[in-house]
């Protein structure tokens, strides 16, 4: 297993710049938190690269959250990438997954949602529909051109417990050469999923832009880590409400909830919810479910 590397580069003679990302042990411990079918493991890949790329160039202290939703056999594809280079990502999807489009998974009302959710501040959402015939590729391209006006273009490739991607994208502000942008694009639509896949990154830029005079900056290392804590598990409940909890309670004689992100599970026993809902917070007692 080799570690995980995201690197930002820019074109010192062209309004372009570029990242470029490797995800390996993050990405197999996402695989390892279900048991997802083939098909929707590449498409959960091809997301977490995405996420990871668009969140390198965000200047901001927070999470960028990507979601796909649907009504088919697959309801949701979610990836959460913070600006600490942390990743988690989860899917739902019900019965047999065949190995078909993006579209035909996700059914009839596709659509594309991203959020930037500042630790300070307010968040900002923007939503898109999908068209029959888009890869992810094509989703965050469109996506990035009609939403936030950014030229972007986007490779991914994903198998055998890899996700890699390469991004590059226009500058509205630039300077240069103005021939270079299409000339960048030209030379990156050369690479090959396998070289993306088996070459390390700066290998895969050099083959790439060995005659464009590129910067290359300090690599960064993406890690899954989930963010989920019984605090916020006890605050979803909240949200839910008292007389929906007391219902499960007379059912089930607690509350148990499991990360859809980790696995892990906490519980909560009466006395949990009645200090919880008097304002009292959550217990930190070790009563987590493994």
């Amino acid at each position: 297993m080799t570690q995980d590397t995201l690197e930002r580069f820019l074109f010192d003679d062209a309004p372009v710049r570029g990242e470029i990302v490797k995800l390996d042990a993050s990405y197999r411990e996402v695989l390892a938190r279900h048991d997802y079918p083939p098909v929707l493991a590449r498409f959960i890949g091809e997301l977490m690269a995405a996420g990871t790329l668009l969140s390198a160039t965000l200047k901001f202290e927070g999470t960028l959250v990507m979601q796909l939703h649907g009504t088919g056999a697959v309801r949701l594809l979610v990836v959460e990438v913070t600006s600490d280079n942390t990743i988690r990502a989860m899917a739902r999807w019900e019965g047999d997954i065949p190995d078909v489009s993006l579209a035909e998974l996700l059914g009839q009302d596709r659509r594309f949602m991203l959020t930037l959710d500042p630790d300070e501040g307010e968040a900002y959402q923007g939503i898109v529909g999908l068209e029959p015939d888009q890869s992810v590729a094509d989703i965050i391209e469109h996506y990035m051109k009609h939403s936030e006006q950014l030229d972007t273009r986007l490779w991914l490739a994903c198998g055998d417990g890899l996700a890699a991607g390469l991004m590059v994208q226009k500058m509205p502000a630039g300077h240069g050469d103005p021939e270079a942008w299409e000339r960048i694009g030209m030379l990156a639509q050369t690479i090959t999923p396998a070289e993306m896949l088996e070459l390390p990154v700066r290998d895969v830029l050099y083959r790439l832009f060995n005659e464009e005079q590129v910067r290359v900056f300090d690599p960064a290392t993406p890690r899954f880590a989930c963010t989920c804590s019984r605090e916020r598990v006890g605050g979803m409940l909240e949200m839910v409400g008292r007389e929906e909890v007391d219902h499960v309670l007379a059912e089930k004689g607690s509350v148990d909830v499991t990360c859809e992100f980790c696995g892990k599970g906490y519980h909560f026993d009466l006395v949990d919810i009645e200090q919880l809902f008097a304002g009292h917070g959550t217990r930190p007692v070790g009563d987590q479910l493994h």
